[in-house]
């Protein structure tokens, strides 16, 4: 017996449009069909959609839809990001020589359809290994600092079912107390937003150009990273 299927018509609007050959398209998915089934069918005929991560909205006969809503025979669904005007949640890189409010940065990845945000908020310490710490210098090869955050971000999304990530790291002279890095990570689920988030500080202080010296009463000591 033949595997029964639904005939839908797809369009892309904005960024989507330009992830895809053509547009609209009319692709069958077998039933029970979902906005989400028909979504994972499109990402593997057109890779280029896998870009945006969860970011992508959805409608189904001119109307907003989740990605579990049921798609009929001949239904229309549009593809498309955020509109112009509206969310302003999108993955960020950024450097700054300014404090950083680390729920405003919480709040940039914030997606209706998420069900969780984590953040990491890292913070310049009083005591290391004995030693009472005056204050934390950060220097950064900026450029590649940046352009190394976004390969990270983009490298989140392969591994993890996350819908945005955001990280803002200081530099120049912190405080005891004041925050040095925060990286927020939305996701429908929140075992994805930890682990990507846990993963991501890790990947940073592994591989990204930033150098933190250490100011002590009685001297100052550059900390070594782990670059393997």
């Amino acid at each position: 017996m033949s595997e029964r299927s639904v005939s839908i018509r797809v369009l892309f609007f904005g960024a989507a449009r330009d992830a895809v050959s053509a547009n609209p398209i009319q692709i069958s998915i077998p039933e029970p069909a979902t906005v989400a089934t028909a979504f994972a069918q499109l990402s593997a005929d057109y890779p280029g959609l896998k870009r945006f991560g969860r970011s992508l909205l959805f409608a189904v006969n001119q109307e907003y839809a989740k990605r579990d809503q049921p798609l009929s025979n001949n239904d229309e669904l549009a593809v498309f990001p955020p509109v112009s005007g509206g969310s302003e949640s999108k993955d960020f890189f950024e450097l700054t020589t300014e404090p950083i409010d680390v729920g405003q940065v919480a709040r940039r990845v914030v997606l209706p359809e998420c069900g969780a945000t984590v953040s990491l908020d890292g913070y310049a310490r009083e005591w290391t290994a004995g030693r009472q710490t005056h204050h934390l210098v950060y220097e950064a090869y900026e450029p590649m600092a940046v352009s190394e955050m976004r390969r990270l971000g983009a490298e989140a999304h392969e591994r993890f079912d996350i819908a945005h990530i955001g990280i803002v790291h200081r530099t120049g002279r912190l405080e005891i107390g004041e925050t040095s890095v925060v990286i927020s990570v939305s996701a429908p689920h929140r075992q994805a937003a930890f682990e990507a988030c846990e993963w991501a500080i890790r990947e940073l202080k592994r591989t990204v150009p930033i150098w933190k010296k250490e100011v002590f009463e009685d001297g100052e000591v550059w900390v070594e990273g782990e670059f393997k």
